[in-house]
């Protein structure tokens, strides 16, 4: 093979090297960027599945609560219904004079403690249910329990103290049936400040008469 030969295949050589090592290169780098798509690719859908996870563990509290809420507070309105039964079943026993108590008439005695029961077997079939009465005589007046009717000015009492309770109020689970009708006390000294108070329970009447 002659020289001119020879230098005429060297650069062709030459060129098929530097082609390789241009193809090896674009390889290279093509795999880098697949590589980068997909560490953002899986990132995406980690970051995606950390969302849906969270989702459905707002899910599964939201839905907890609101079956937790429904078993508590269904009979929330038949139990408010009941609770005028039992007033008006209070109101009969209280307007008995005391001499008619103190008659001995066996018949009207056992009509009263037939009412009396009645009242009782009530309250306590409501009690089971979550019904629990307020009757918050002497304790500190919370608007969130209690609806003050009056003032009774007594200075030997730290204001704002239940004095009277008018008519006993009602709670269920972590609401309010009914708030008690209280007097509270005027005059006196004043109840040392507490640490702050929690919200109380929501106040479902006072909500509906707003």
């Amino acid at each position: 093979m002659s020289d001119q030969a020879k230098d005429e295949r060297a650069p062709s050589e030459a060129e098929a090297a530097e082609a390789n090592v241009e193809r090896t290169e674009g390889s290279i780098d093509g795999d880098y960027e697949a590589l980068v798509r997909l560490l953002k690719e899986n990132e995406e859908l980690k970051d995606r599945a950390l969302r849906v996870a969270a989702e459905m563990e707002n899910l599964r509290r939201r839905t907890a609560r609101d079956v937790h809420d429904a078993r508590t507070y269904a009979v929330a309105n038949f139990a408010r219904d009941m609770l005028s039964v039992s007033d008006n079943l209070r109101r009969a026993l209280d307007a008995i004079p005391a001499e008619a108590k103190a008659s001995g008439d066996a018949g009207f005695k056992a009509l009263i403690e037939g009412v009396d029961l009645t009242e009782r077997a009530m309250l306590s079939a409501l009690e089971r249910h979550g019904v629990k009465k307020l009757a918050p005589e002497g304790e500190k007046f919370d608007p969130n329990f209690h609806q003050a009717m009056f003032e009774v000015p007594n200075p030997d009492v730290p204001a704002n103290t239940v004095v009277q309770v008018v008519q006993p109020g009602y709670s269920i689970g972590e609401r309010v049936l009914r708030p008690a009708m209280v007097g509270v006390a005027k005059g006196g000294p004043k109840i040392a400040a507490d640490a702050p108070v929690e919200p109380g329970p929501v106040n479902e009447q006072a909500e509906k008469d707003a």
